[in-house]
This record gives structure tokens, sequence and C-alpha cells, in this order.
């Protein structure tokens, strides 16, 4: 009897969510960790083509996690274990909707999933939002570590303060990154360009705006402790004065960060070079400047003490003007639809039940979502573990119930000329390999990790040379 072809899927990006996706559907000896026990997932021969459209695989593990955290991008040791098995393939530079198009993978795959995450960023909405000198912090975090789609972003850096609107962790990266000394980064991955930008910066005041009060700061304690080891800055707190009289029920981890933000209320103010100013209540109003920021318009906001207690309410009196040159919205990403794909604009995901895609209510069979365009940019990097795993149960259930469509399929080298095809400069896994390993090279070369290769001619060039292995 002739043994079963294996199982094919196409995985749509290679950040965290795609890579657990291969992981599980690449499942190790061990088996699977399912309610409370390791188990056996996938029980037939699956074979997973991840695909990306930049020539470097890891997503926001490489382009989104801040330089000076480097423990956190340790689990793509993990994801390099799961390129390591068999019937794994990396394809980088291919970008669906440009070299191939959604019905092709349907066609030519058994099932896909995109696992694309959130590539936009939700817009304040207020006058002079679209000027120079303001943007998401989503961008300014892509640019210093070095996002080829970024490398080039004018970051004004001329002006001696710069305003953070949100206070979630991206927000506390962002304030940390612009005021550390920049000594502290120069071992670490940061991109080169961001190196000398931060070298030559004139600013000294970062300002981090939270429309809520501070018991309802959105970033976590280690984050907000962390701020105050930062040498030569200083942390002030403002508006964060709660009536006495207001009885408000605060879990454990929310208590923990008001001893945080007391600490830094209370020790002595001291001559700094810099200093982070964590101001809650307050809420941007308009963006000054004519042909760049100038300024920005902050309104004091009050409690809603009749409401959840949570919500700053605007009290259209008190309203004060920034000078700045720098206004970086953290106030959350958000995804973009792609051509052929279901979308719901209101949440920026595509709609789903138990990960299978649905159009109009109506499962669209062989499609499935993981990751960031499943559930909404939130959660940690592990988040995506579990998410991943419940999407491929349903994609596993549908392929033993003869839902998938299988009559089609190509096999993997037609697959692989056809991508070719559309694109030669496609970047496969050995391609990537190299490129890592000159990336490194690099690196080590300055006492660094790596330094990343920003510009696409350098970096598919990189990924043709022969690989030098030290010993």
């Amino acid at each position: 009897m002739t043994p079963a072809r294996p199982l094919r899927v196409a995985v749509v990006g290679a950040g965290p969510a795609g890579m657990y996706a291969a992981g599980h559907l690449l499942e190790g000896p061990g088996g699977t960790y399912l309610d409370g026990r390791l188990q056996q997932l996938v029980r037939r021969p699956v074979e997973v083509d991840v695909l990306d459209r930049l020539p470097t695989p890891w997503g926001l593990v490489r382009h989104g996690v801040a330089p000076d955290h480097p423990e956190k991008k340790l689990v793509q040791r993990i994801f390099e274990e799961t390129a390591n098995r068999p019937g794994f393939r990396f394809f980088g530079d291919i970008e669906v909707g440009t070299h191939v198009s959604h019905q092709d993978l349907l066609d030519w795959y058994d099932a896909v999933i995109y696992a694309h995450g959130a590539s936009g960023d939700r817009p304040l909405g207020i006058p002079g939002e679209d000027l120079p000198g303001s943007l998401s912090a989503r961008e300014f975090v892509a640019w210093y570590n070095g996002h080829p789609d970024y490398a080039g972003l004018p970051i004004d850096l001329s002006h001696e303060r710069a305003v953070v609107v949100g206070n979630g962790n991206v927000a506390l990266d962002v304030a940390r990154i612009l005021t550390q000394p920049v000594e502290s980064l120069v071992s670490t991955d940061i991109a080169d360009h961001a190196v000398s930008a931060l070298a030559a910066s004139k600013v000294r005041e970062v300002v981090v705006l939270g429309r809520r009060a501070n018991f309802h700061g959105a970033f976590s304690n280690p984050e907000l402790a962390e701020l105050g080891r930062i040498e030569g800055v200083q942390i002030v707190v403002e508006n964060d004065d709660l009536p006495s009289d207001h009885d408000i029920v605060l879990d454990r981890a929310t208590r923990r960060k008001l001893s945080t933000l007391d600490a830094y209320s209370t020790q002595p103010r001291r001559e700094s070079e810099r200093r982070i100013v964590l101001r809650f209540l307050s809420s941007p109003v308009e963006i000054l400047g004519k042909d760049a920021v100038t300024g920005l318009v902050v309104g004091r906001n009050n409690l809603d003490l009749d409401g959840d207690g949570r919500a700053g309410v605007a009290s259209g009196q008190e309203r004060t003007v920034l000078d700045t040159g720098l206004v970086l919205r953290a106030i959350g990403y958000f995804g973009n639809p792609l051509a052929g794909i279901p979308f719901d604009s209101e949440r920026g995901v595509i709609p789903h039940r138990d990960g299978r895609v649905l159009d109009q209510g109506t499962l669209v069979p062989g499609l499935y979502v993981t990751g960031w365009a499943k559930r909404g940019p939130q959660g940690i990097i592990g988040s995506n573990k579990k998410c991943a795993r419940d999407t491929v149960r349903s994609l596993l259930a549908d392929a033993d119930s003869g839902t998938l469509s299988t009559q089609g399929t190509l096999n993997p080298d037609v697959v692989e000329r056809r991508l070719r095809e559309r694109q030669p400069h496609l970047v496969d896994q050995n391609a990537w390999l190299r490129l890592d390993d000159h990336e490194r090279r690099l690196g080590r070369a300055s006492g660094r990790p790596r330094s990343k290769l920003v510009d696409r001619r350098a970096m598919l060039m990189a990924s043709r040379a022969t690989i030098r292995r030290s010993n």
C-alpha cells in the first residue's frame, strides 16, 4: 500500500505566531502540552512552508523587542529548533498580494494559516496628527531595531522634549531608549543608524501621557521599576493624586505598581541629565505646528467616580502646551486587511471560529488564522503558543474529518519552483542562515550579538555568501 502523502500547510508570517504554529504542526517527540499533560497532537506526516515578506524570520522578536532586553529574544532558540525539524521550509522576501496571491496558496496547499500579525496603528484622531514629527511608537521601535522598511524614517531628536502618548510597556520601552546613556546600548543589537542618532540626541525629557489614573497604568511593574535603574535619569510622577474617599479594590499586581510609583513620587529631586515624566489623567488634544510638530496641547482629565473608576474623562478646563518636536503614539497596534482575506475593520482582525476563518459567518475551507491577526494585538510573545496550538487543533480535526480539499495540492518541488519564478530573490532557509552568520560575525567584531543589516540589497548579497564559521 502506498503511504499517504504528508499534509502540506502554508504559514504566512514567520514571527512568533507563525513559528509556534509550525512547531505544533511539526510536533516534537515529546508531544504537545494538552489538558495538563503532554499528548500526541499530530498523528500524520506534515510539511510546513513558512512565508514572510521580509528576508528574515522571527518577526517582532527581531524587530519589536527592545535591544536592551536580550533575554526576551532567547525564544528564537525555540524557533530555530523548529526550523531544523524535517518538513520545515522558510521562504523569505515573499509577499502575499505581490509575489503570490491568496488564491495561489489555497490552490497549492492543503491548508493555509495566516499569522502575519498587526502592522498598523490606532490613530489619536486629533488635529495635527499627520505632521512630520508625529509618529507611532511601532514605527519608532522598528526604526531603532533595524527593520528594513523603517531604517530611513526621519526621526527628529533635535528638541529637548519628546512626548509619548500611552503608558503601556511599549511606551516605557521608547522612553527608556530615548533617555538612557547611549553607551549602554552600543553592546546590543540596536541598529547602527539608531546609535548614531541617539548619540547626537538633544532630548532631555520624555513625557509619558496616560489618559487614565495611576492605578490603571497599562505598564507592568517590572518595566516600571526598570526606569528607576537608568543611570542619570530622574523619574517624575504627575497627576497621580486620587480622592481619599473613593474606595477602589485593587489586585496585587496593581498595588505593586502603585508602590513603585509612590517610591518615585517621594524620592528627593536631584540634578539629573535627563528625566522621564509619568503624567496621568492626561489626554492629547491637538498637535501644533505648520510644517512639523512644534508642540502638543494636553487636556487634564477627571476620574470617573460615577462609572467604573477607570476611565479618564476630559474636564474641558485645564489645558497645557508642551513644547516638543516629537510625538509618539503608543496606544496600540492594529491589523491591516490583505486582498482576498475576510477582515473585521472595526477590530482589525480576521473573523474566525476556533481559528477557522469566517467569511460573513460562513467557514472558508482550508483557511485558518492565529496570533494578533486572530485575537488582536494583546498578550506577550508566549501567548501565541496556546493560540497557535488551538488553531492547529482545528486544522488537524478538519484534516481527519476530510473537510480539507486536497485534490490540487502541489508537491514541494513544484511549489518552490513557482515561488522562485515569482520572486527570483527569494530567501530560503539556507540563505537566511548565511545572512544570520554574516550579521553575527559583524557583531562579534565590535563586541555585539549581531550587527543587523537594514538595506535589502545588502541583506540579499549576504544571504548568497559562503558561511565562515569561527572555531
